[in-house]
């Protein structure tokens, strides 16, 4: 199982890494907002990510990282 890290302040919830997520991993915080006053991102399902690294791919702000 990949460990996955967000840079949770610079996330500005576009959705871009959860759209192309393959297995559906990641979400938007519906509790939270961040320092920026946006919806943040987190891994809602950390046990399905594959490690294939899309979501950093994707991310125009490069605040993902994944560990494999």
């Amino acid at each position: 199982m990949a460990k996955l890290t967000f840079k949770e302040d610079l996330c500005k919830g576009c959705g871009l890494c959860v759209k192309f997520c393959p297995k559906g991993v990641l979400a938007l915080a519906q509790e939270r907002i961040n320092a920026k006053g946006h919806h943040p991102v987190e891994a809602a399902e950390p046990e399905k990510c594959i490690g294939c690294a899309f979501c950093a791919t994707m991310c125009p702000d490069c605040i993902i990282k994944v560990e494999r």
